[in-house]
């Protein structure tokens, strides 16, 4: 009967995941911001390779005489305040905005993966000390907080500033984990395993996250835009990244006291930025509503 139960559960897991491969394939507004993020990784792995296609493949190659100079030929995009341009540097901020965002997600989806199903499958006192763990962090504004770290810190790398927006980007994670857990943890398969007697790694690993992971994930997609737009934010307020480092957020912060005399040095960073953010927000929503059976159509 255990073993009914379990080559029923794979299964149903199998169409499942071909269920939600059906449903996110068939929608534009998934193929969309895919298209969008696979350029963006293009020009993440070959930042030198892409910014040559227009103009310069070096950032840091400036013409202090054509400082805040309009577009150009060699220079599509314009030229900094530096004589910089301004397309070579987009291209290269790419990698460092989407390195926090990977990074930061990434950090905070292993702490609250592990946080999460402790506390969902054994509950008890354990759920009860990480909960209010959960809730010590939470109680700290995202923002705030980073601030106040951030603040602490003598040098700001993209190591640096990503694990500090994890510290508190963790417990919303771990609450949705530690929900979907217990949710599947009294599954008749979990059942079913343990009634065979799966170690309890195996049945954590083999039954209860695979079951349970969907809806984070999906989530962990929107975290990254969040944090993408944090990191600018606090770089656009001096708390994030410093030069020489190169960033959608520096380059806005650089900008903007000279807005009205060269917008172009403003605009077109904020684009890219706004088109990542609005790229993986939408592609997190689809994948939500793909994994919600209630989503799909």
């Amino acid at each position: 009967m255990t073993d009914q139960v379990l080559v029923q559960t794979v299964e149903e897991d199998t169409l499942a995941g071909r269920g939600v491969w059906a449903t996110v394939r068939r929608r534009v507004l998934f193929w969309l911001p895919l298209t969008v993020l696979a350029v963006l990784l293009l020009l993440t792995l070959f930042p030198g390779w892409v910014g040559g296609w227009f103009g310069t493949p070096d950032p840091r190659a400036c013409d202090i005489s054509a400082s805040a100079r309009p577009s150009s030929h060699g220079h599509p995009f314009g030229q900094d305040l530096q004589g910089c341009d301004v397309y070579a540097n987009v291209v290269h901020g790419a990698r460092a905005s989407l390195a926090v965002g990977l990074m930061c997600t990434l950090v905070a989806l292993v702490i609250a993966v592990g946080v999460g199903t402790i506390a969902g499958y054994v509950g008890g006192w354990a759920d009860s000390v990480l909960a209010r763990l959960t809730d010590v962090f939470l109680g700290f504004p995202f923002l705030l907080g980073a601030i106040v770290v951030l603040n602490s810190l003598g040098k700001r790398s993209v190591l640096s500033v990503a694990l500090v927006l994890a510290l508190f980007s963790w417990p919303a994670l771990a609450r949705m984990v530690r929900t979907t857990v217990r949710a599947t943890r009294d599954a008749e398969y979990v059942q079913a395993a343990k009634a065979m007697g799966f170690p309890t790694s195996r049945i954590l690993s083999h039954y209860v996250l695979p079951n349970s992971i969907g809806p984070v994930l999906a989530v962990a997609t929107l975290t990254v835009g969040g944090v993408i737009v944090a990191e600018s934010t606090l770089t656009f307020l001096g708390l994030g990244l410093r030069a020489p480092s190169i960033s959608w957020g520096l380059q806005l912060a650089t900008a903007q006291s000279r807005f009205q005399q060269a917008p172009h040095t403003l605009i077109y960073p904020g684009i890219f930025l706004a088109a990542t953010v609005l790229s993986l927000i939408t592609l997190g929503d689809v994948l939500r509503d793909a994994v919600n059976p209630k989503g799909r159509s």
